[in-house]
């Protein structure tokens, strides 16, 4: 009898960012999305013949999305996670770089300088004195 696929992988729930945009308002925002990680164990369960073995040597780590929808940030609506991407192999995440530093390489390469983070206007001097109290 061949083996469930549960015998063969250890799951653990995971949260990762996904930037998704609204189909109604066209915002873009970053989301936490749900995944259940499944990673080969060690070795093959008890019980296991030829073709379990066969499959066991050929398995990989996997992440399964387990999200479909998410609720807009800006607007509320609710709309379905493309679905391109609802199983990814860990060994291709793997070299990707992340977005910073992609931005970052693009400004270098570009001969532009890094952004400096915008500052906020100093506090009017009656908002940061100490209060002396009712009168």
């Amino acid at each position: 009898m061949p083996l469930d696929e549960r015998a063969l992988f250890n799951d653990k729930p995971e949260t990762r960012q996904g930037r998704y945009q609204c189909p109604k308002c066209h915002r873009t925002n970053d989301y936490s999305i749900r995944w259940v990680r499944r990673s080969k164990k060690d070795r093959l369960p008890a019980g296991a013949d030829e073709v379990d073995r066969a499959k066991f040597a050929k398995l990989r780590d996997y992440l399964l999305r387990l999200d479909d929808q998410v609720a807009c940030k800006t607007c509320g609506k609710k709309f379905e996670i493309p679905s391109q991407h609802s199983l990814v192999f860990v060994d291709q995440l793997e070299g990707l770089p992340n977005e910073e530093e992609l931005e970052r390489e693009i400004n270098v390469a570009s001969g532009e300088p890094e952004a400096e983070p915008e500052r906020k206007p100093a506090l009017p001097a009656r908002f940061t004195r100490k209060p002396t109290g009712w009168k």
